[in-house]
């Protein structure tokens, strides 16, 4: 539908595929109707100019009008911002205007997909826009921060420069607000376009269902081998996961940022979900703050738009120390409890090794809701590993009797057959099993429909 606010004309050269939102308006930005991997967004895009525009009001009006008339036609959002703040010759004005978009954005949240693209600079009132993004692609020689350089150092006396302050790598690493990193513009857009294939156009419509090529009940033998003999040994989860997603298709978000969870999107059975997994090579699989805010950021995304949830559980519990408990541990590791507790999507859950203390419940236990939860078979679910409890339980006791007890309590409380006898696992499985079971999981879920109750919104600990 086009709406009286935002004439849809088609601009110069374009053809008719590629209209454009207010084309008239003056300034460094163009908002565009089209089609991006043969998906229909809306388009608004800075100039390619070096250096980098200042945001004017009227580039505001622009981007508002894009934003608006992406979520009247309910299609994706696609912003890619090159600027260098807002103009400071016309005072008020582009900060208002900023606002302004930043508002309707945040109407677009849970609506419409929205992604951002990063390709030159992102300063001031533009970078805080990409908090708003469900996924921020950032090319290599982009740079982003709320304050510059000189800033910093009047406020602080510390002389950095913007490579330093807010490269894509910085933004990537050590703030997580790159998902991905590209060489160039181009390589950006064929991101989204790739990233799209998992979304729908907008939360109310069922996410799009691909060509099943790689069929739902193969068998992974692979998976016997990959787990190391010591149960405290390292493997590459993503060996995992990529063993049980559909062939080629997982997608990780974030890689660089909190490297002991693994965020990525992919599908099962032609079906878009994501999948969540503790990173046993990363901190060992600890989750600690970081992993949390990231865990939970993708999980709404994916609840928000029906994207079906995968756990891999293999963490000994939440990373120990002052440093983290003072950082507000408490309200960040619930922000993940948050997130899993009122996803209403199809959640399956599979234990691979450990799963120890209240990281145990918040990677998506079945007290926490989730519809399917698996184990292998030699997967240890407790409050925590033979060892710990022995520390704790038979301090002072002699070797002996440590080791007697350590045998005693990993065969009575440890094994995943006494949480299945319990409830609080569905099935116990052979790895190589585990495609076949997560798959017809998952198709079994398909018409899951799950209500919240009807109030404005819960109090997420932020």
């Amino acid at each position: 539908m086009s709406i009286s606010a935002d004439p849809i004309v088609p601009t110069s050269g374009g053809g008719t595929d590629r209209l454009s939102v207010l084309a008239r308006v003056p300034g460094n930005v163009r908002a565009d109707v089209c089609a991006i991997a043969g998906r229909k967004v809306v388009l608004v895009e800075f100039d390619e100019s070096d250096p980098a525009p200042p945001l004017t009001s009227e580039m505001t009006t622009v981007m508002g009008a894009g934003v608006t008339h992406a979520i009247n036609e309910a299609i994706p959002f696609v912003l890619i911002v090159n600027s260098a703040g807002a103009d400071v010759r016309e005072g008020i004005a582009p900060l208002a205007g900023w606002g302004a978009v930043a508002a309707h954005m945040t109407r677009a949240s849970g609506l419409i997909p929205i992604f951002a693209i990063v390709d030159g600079p992102a300063v001031s009132g533009p970078a805080l826009l990409l908090g708003l993004a469900d996924v921020v692609v950032m090319t290599e020689d982009a740079y982003a921060f709320v304050n510059g350089p000189m800033m910093v150092e009047q406020f602080t006396g510390v002389a950095i420069d913007k490579a330093e302050l807010g490269s894509a790598a910085m933004m990537s690493s050590h703030a997580g607000v790159g998902a991905v990193v590209v060489p160039r513009r181009r390589d950006a857009v064929d991101a989204v376009g790739e990233l799209l294939a998992y979304f729908p156009d907008s939360a109310s419509v069922a996410p799009p269902r691909h060509d099943r090529h790689d069929p739902a009940d193969r068998l992974c033998p692979e998976l016997a081998d990959v787990l190391p003999e010591s149960s405290s040994g390292g493997y590459d989860v993503r060996r995992v996961a990529e063993s049980i997603v559909d062939d080629g298709s997982l997608y990780e978000v974030r890689s660089g940022w909190a490297t002991n969870v693994v965020t990525a999107f992919a599908t099962i059975d032609g079906r878009p979900i994501g999948v969540i997994a503790n990173q046993p090579i990363a901190l060992a699989g600890t989750l600690d703050i970081l992993a949390s805010q990231k865990a939970a950021r993708f999980v709404n995304t994916c609840d928000a738009f029906g994207l079906g949830l995968l756990t891999l559980v293999d963490t000994p519990g939440f990373y120990p120390g002052k440093d983290l408990e003072w950082r507000g541990m408490i309200r960040h590791g619930a922000q993940l409890v948050y997130a899993y507790g009122q996803a209403t999507v199809p959640r399956v859950c599979v234990v691979l090794r450990k799963s120890y203390g209240g990281a145990y419940i918040v990677m998506d236990s079945k007290t926490m809701g989730n519809d399917v939860c698996l184990a292998w078979p030699w997967s240890e679910l407790a409050v925590m590993g033979a060892g710990q409890a022995a520390a704790i339980l038979r301090r002072g006791a002699d070797p002996d009797e440590t080791a007697a007890f350590i045998e005693d309590y990993s065969e009575r409380l440890l094994n995943p057959y006494v949480a299945a006898e319990r409830g609080f696992v569905d099935d116990v499985i052979e790895p190589h099993e585990t495609r076949q079971r997560v798959a017809a999981a998952f198709e079994m879920l398909a018409t899951k429909r799950e209500a919240l109750p009807r109030r404005r919104h819960g109090n997420s600990p932020l």
